[in-house]
């Protein structure tokens, strides 16, 4: 009997055993995965969120779509107002080029300086015996700029002006757009084609200041402009092409007195174009009036004075 019975629970122990086996695999994980929380290949317990791989599923953690870029901040600068920008346009004083003031705004600043310079002098300036050789009705049609020459199209007016100097006109835009630190040259089309009515541009060579040196007086004064209201000390810029150099600067007020006069020493001249910087130490009496800057040379001959460019000015303390 007890034979009977131990040969009949054989069976059973035998399927209990293989019972508790299955539930162990299964509690194991018995597939081949490893169990949540114990350290992974990668050292990072798997069901743990990582650090660098935000869950996929979470609406913070998805990317945004590649199409659709972040918007720009309201005070970015394309949103911003346009700069004013100090500019100088040349006209013609006496037969020699004379800067004029202008305030432009950006992005195209130099196209902006061409048009006023197009636009002539205003009525204060012609009171000043400042005058363009530029046709009226001369419009910008385009402006590109490129290793520093500047291709400038004008609309035909510009070559229509029977007995004006075509060296006139070519410069006062030469030297407007070579204001500009970007430009050096300037190469001229009419209508979009060729120059062919305007001496040295007529072959389309790119034209520099140097190109004008007789229609540049001995001391161009590029700084204070026509106008301005300076205070002392004035500081004095621009070129010189003078007998070694030398030249005088002299300030006077309203009513003719001297209130400044220096020796001014350029980086070179007799015949080679420089450059000066130089600051003019003045008393004006009274309050802001009116005054002017002459650059001039005393004569070898007899000594009296030989005017080469002024500038009218109002004078502050």
């Amino acid at each position: 009997m007890d034979g009977a019975r131990l040969a009949a629970s054989r069976p059973a122990r035998a399927l209990a055993a293989a019972l508790l086996s299955l539930a162990l695999l299964s509690a194991c994980g018995g597939t081949g995965r490893e169990p949540s929380g114990a350290p992974s290949r990668t050292g990072t317990p798997v069901g743990t969120p990582s650090r660098t791989s935000p869950d996929p599923t979470s609406p913070a953690s998805a990317p945004p779509p590649v199409s659709a870029p972040a918007p720009a901040p309201a005070s970015a600068s394309a949103t911003a107002a346009p700069r004013p920008v100090r500019a100088a346009v040349y006209f013609l004083h006496e037969g020699r080029l004379s800067a004029a003031p202008r305030t432009v705004t950006g992005p195209a600043t130099a196209a902006a300086a061409l048009r006023a310079l197009l636009a002539g002098p205003s009525g204060v300036e012609r009171g000043q015996d400042r005058v363009t050789a530029i046709p009226s009705g001369t419009a910008l049609r385009s402006l590109a700029v490129r290793d520093r020459v500047a291709t400038v199209d004008l609309s035909g007016r510009y070559d229509d002006a029977p007995g004006a100097s075509a060296d006139a006109r070519l410069a006062q835009v030469v030297f407007t757009a070579t204001r500009f630190p970007g430009v050096e040259r300037v190469r001229f089309r009419v209508d979009g084609g060729p120059a062919a009515g305007l001496g040295p541009a007529a072959g389309g060579r790119p034209l520099g200041r140097g190109d004008f040196e007789d229609l540049s007086p001995g001391v161009l004064v590029e700084s204070p402009l026509l106008g301005e209201t300076v205070t002392a000390p004035l500081r004095v810029h621009g070129t010189a092409n003078t007998f070694e150099a030398e030249f005088r600067l002299r300030v006077s007020d309203g009513s003719g007195r001297t209130v400044a006069d220096v020796r001014v020493a350029a980086s070179s001249g007799s015949g080679t174009r420089g450059t000066f910087d130089v600051t003019v130490p003045y008393r004006a009496a009274g309050g802001p009036g009116p005054g002017t800057l002459t650059a001039y040379v005393l004569s070898a001959e007899d000594g009296h004075r030989v005017v080469l460019d002024t500038v009218p000015l109002t004078l502050a303390r």
